[in-house]
Parts: structure tokens; sequence; C-alpha cells
């Protein structure tokens, strides 16, 4: 009754009920409390009140919200040490009480203690589900924190160490640089892919907390120099081939901005801006996951910074997938595989920094469950993360969202030597002249996919028939001939050959257009008569289907 009378506004008729209860039983600490609580907030009593609350915390000896009560008394009076020798005590019972966290960051901001002032107010947001007024106050609290440390120069000194470190570590200097034009909050430029003798980090000044954007970049070359240790580093590939195919796509989106009289021009550069877009996000979003973390655990002065510019992202990607002029003129499909990212992004943040905008997205539950796997498989590779499995996640997930068409994932090291040291090329030729012992992981797991894919299928009997067509084909031709032709397909099939596909041509073949089958049967043929004790090595699931064709064959 004392508590309903306080609540509802009478304090003197709610102070004479709880004596009454006092009466009867007077080491009922609730009612102390409640004493302790009406004299403090609604009497201006502090004195009284803290007479009150000793006998609630003998009344109750665990009872952490009698303690984080008298905490917040002895904060009203000024006596901060005090108060959190017993903030400090709630925890120890409760540390899962917000008001607690929340009171220990007021404490620690006043004390000029900002990186504990911002961890004890995240807390507090994390444990809040009410979303009530204290939710509200720590939000605006967090802000506050964060933007005190980022007018510090504690950003810049991070940065500035970690930069000498990656310098040392990969041999070449990080030049950092301001950059208004680049198409995001930031990006990272190897010094390999522009012929520079040096790494450079470029970031747009208008955002908030740049340290935090200039550190993710360079935890990208961080990674890189781990998986170049490892000889594991991927190269992101896409060419005018996966681009014309990507647009080929959109072509319901072009019709409907021709008949909106938008102009050639201006759809072409829609459509590339789309294409290389959805490229960033493909590759980003995965290893952003990984370098989000690791920033987190490593640098936890950085959070603060890490927490605004994070925020500001957000709300951009929300904005991107959300707004109805954007998702009215944007093609669905490409809108709600974005949206699974964001949603990824959106689930770390939450896990972070306790603020949902999972609900925000709009999501539909099909794409929300998406979001959940790939999150809870990004949890699984967190834990014990080895260099470059990042990019095991790029292509799980462009798998399923069915993005992989528009890029190729190979191994750094390979493809640099075969494109740019022609000495190290023919010496790799020598060495493995039909490409079989690539350490490539995208070519393993393409490999991979297409021997279950043949399982799946049983018995090919296409393959059958145009092994029997490449057995006619090689009838009366030396060995030697047929090994010049299995070294050409080999050779020209070093990253693999598609089913799919129907326009191979081979130039020792002259004349003749192979589909994928068909190329990958006169593969088989021409190593099995030729050069049959590497065979195996090519892992070609067509062992059968041969048998089969040479049972077929008739000789000419």
């Amino acid at each position: 009754m004392g508590q309903i009378l306080s609540d509802e506004g009478d304090q003197d008729e709610a102070i004479n009920c709880l004596i009454d209860a006092l009466r009867w039983d007077s080491k009922n600490g609730w009612a102390l409390l409640m004493m302790g609580n009406i004299f403090a907030k609604f009497k201006e009593d502090v004195p009284t009140a803290m007479k009150y609350y000793d006998q609630a915390l003998i009344a109750n000896p665990n009872d952490n919200i009698t303690r984080n009560n008298i905490g917040a008394n002895l904060m009203q009076q000024g006596k901060l040490k005090e108060a959190r020798k017993y903030f400090e005590e709630a925890i120890k019972i409760n540390d899962k009480h917000p008001n607690t966290h929340f009171a220990l960051g007021m404490i620690a901001e006043t004390e000029a203690d900002l990186p504990s002032a911002f961890h004890s107010t995240i807390q507090a947001i994390k444990l809040n589900k009410n979303k009530d007024v204290l939710y509200q106050n720590s939000v605006r609290q967090a802000f506050e924190i964060a933007g005190k440390m980022i007018a510090t120069d504690v950003g810049k000194k991070i940065f500035s160490e970690y930069r000498h470190k990656l310098e040392f570590e990969g041999d070449k200097r990080v030049d950092i640089l301001q950059d208004e034009t680049i198409p995001t909050a930031a990006k990272f430029e190897f010094a390999e892919n522009y012929e520079r003798e040096t790494h450079l980090v470029k970031y747009k000044p208008g955002y908030p907390a740049v340290e935090h954007l200039i550190m993710h970049e360079l935890v990208h070359l961080d990674f890189v120099i781990q998986a170049r240790n490892n000889d594991a580093n991927q190269l992101f590939i896409s060419t005018q081939q996966h681009k014309a195919e990507f647009i080929k796509a959109l072509e319901p989106t072009i019709k409907k901005f021709n008949k909106m009289g938008i102009s050639d021009k201006s759809i072409a550069d829609y459509c590339s801006n789309l294409f290389e877009g959805v490229n960033r996000q493909v590759f980003n979003a995965p290893i952003d996951l990984f370098i989000e973390n690791f920033l987190y655990n490593e640098f936890s002065e950085l959070r603060p910074f890490q927490f605004i510019s994070l925020y500001t992202l957000l709300q951009e990607g929300l904005k991107a997938v959300t707004d109805p002029k954007i998702v009215e003129l944007s093609p669905k499909d490409i809108i709600s595989k974005s949206k699974v990212y964001n949603l990824v992004g959106a689930m770390q943040f939450k896990e972070l920094f306790g603020f949902d905008f999972i609900q925000d997205l709009n999501a539909t539950p099909s794409e929300l469950k998406l979001a959940t796997n790939f999150y809870n498989e990004f949890l699984q590779y967190r834990e014990d993360r080895e260099p470059a499995e990042e990019y095991e996640l790029v292509l799980h997930w462009a798998e399923d969202l069915k993005l992989d068409k528009s890029f190729e994932l190979v191994n750094e090291q390979e493809y640099r030597t075969k494109r740019t040291d022609i000495d190290n090329l023919l010496t790799s030729i020598e060495n493995d002249p039909y490409d079989l012992k690539s350490k490539d992981p995208y070519k393993q797991r393409e490999m991979d996919k297409f021997q279950e894919s043949q399982k799946s299928i049983g018995t090919n009997m296409a393959v059958v028939m145009y092994m029997v067509d490449a057995l006619q084909f090689f009838e009366g031709k030396s060995k030697e001939e047929i090994k010049q032709i299995a070294i050409e397909i080999a050779m020209q099939g070093a990253h693999g050959y598609s089913p799919d596909k129907d326009d191979y041509r081979i130039s020792s073949i002259a004349g003749k257009t192979f589909s994928g089958y068909h190329i990958l049967a006169y593969y088989y043929v021409s190593w099995a008569l030729a050069i049959p004790e590497m065979l195996s090595q090519l892992q070609l699931p067509y062992d059968e289907e041969y048998k089969l064709a040479l049972a077929m064959y008739k000789p000419r």
C-alpha cells in the first residue's frame, strides 16, 4: 500500500503505511528501502534516507538495489568516492542491473576517466531491455562521452602506433590521405595494385571519428600481411565479363529507366555503380565483421570512435535499403541481398554496443533468417580464425545470395606470378605445367562443388557421348600429338571449366567450339590416352563415363 500511495504521489500517506509495516516487522528490508527512497527523492532529506538505507542493508545484506540507492544518494551529496564504493558492491552482487552501470559511468565521466565512463554506459545500454528513461539517458551519455573522447588525440596516437607496426611487418610505408572523391567513407589502396612504392589509406574528412575509419583500413592490411605469410591471401577479381552478366540481369530496371526518359549515359553509370557497390558489399561485409571484432577487443580506447563511426555508417546503410525513393527505383532482388548484409552488420553493432537497428531494416522473415545464419557462421569462425579464413565467408555468403558470378577469388601469389613475372611463370610451368598443384582455395572449392554436383547427376550420358567423339577425334594421332592437345586444354582450364558455358575453343583443334561438358570430356580422354599416370590429379569424376565410352567406341 505504501508503494502504491507513493506511486500515486501521496508521500505522507505512503510513509504512514510503511511505518505500520515496520511496526509489524522492523526488519522488513523492502519497507526500509522504500522509506529511504521517499525521504531521498521526495523529501530531499538525505540524512534520514541514509538511516533507513543502513537498516535496509542490515536486513538484506545481499540486496544490490539498496546499495545502488545508497550510492545514488551519496552522488546527490557530491560524495563520489563513497558512492562508487556502494555501486561497486552492488555490481558484485548483481552485474546485470543497468542503473548501477549508468551511475558508475557518470562518476567516471566526472573524474575524467572517459574510457571507463564509456564502458559502463554501454553496459547500461546493453542491459536495459525496457527502452525507458534510463535507456534514453544512457544513450545520451554514451554520445556525450564518445564526443569528448573523439576531441582528444587518443585516436591519432592509436592509429599512428599501429601504422608504424604494420609498416615494419609489411616492409612498406603506409601514407594516409584525405580524399573527398572516393565512393566510400574510406578505402585502402595496396601498393601492388597501383604499381606504387607505398600503401595508401584514403578517407573522407567529413565523417565523424575518422580515426576509426583509418584503423579499419589498416586492419585490412594487417589481415593481408597475415595471409601472405601463409601464402593464403586472396584477390577479389571482377572482369568486364562479370560486369556484363550482372548488367544483363538488370534488364527490367533498364527498361523502366528508358520509359522514364533517363539518358543512356545515366543508366550506364547507374548500372556500373550498382555493380561496383554490390561487389564492395560482397567483399567487405564479411571481412568487416572480423575487423570490427578485432578492433573492439584489441583497442579498447578506440571503442568510442568505433561506436560513433559505425553508428554513422549503419545509418547510411539503413537509408540505402529502406528509403522509399531508392527502393522504388532499385531492383528488388539487389535491395533484398544488400539488406541481408546490412542486417549482419546491425547484429554485430547490437552485440558490441547494445543498439538495436535490426527492426528498422524492415526485413522479411527469410531475409532475417538468412542474416542470422550468416552471423552464426561468423561467430563460429571468430572463435579460432586462421589467416585468410575470412575469404571463405566472402564466398559462402555470395553463393547463398547468388552473387558469386560477379567476381572470382584467386590466390594472390599465383595470380601475380602468372600475370607479371614471365621468368617465374616459365618456372611454374616447368614445375607444374598443368596447374595441378595449385593452392588456390577458390579453385579447390569450385572443384569440390563440381564433383558434388556430378554425384547427384549419376552417370552423365552427355559426357559419355562427348568422350566417344573425343576417342574418334584422337584416333590415328600419335601419343605426342594427343599430349600437346592435353597440355593446351589443361593450360586453358587452369582456373576451371564451367559445364554451363558453351563457347570454349582450343587452337590445336581448329574450327571446333566446345560446350562445358564437351571440353571436360576431351580434357579427360586426352589425359587418359597421353598422360594416364597423372589422370587422377585432374579430379574429374568421370571414370565410369570413360569405361562406358570405351565400350561404345568403335574404331573407324
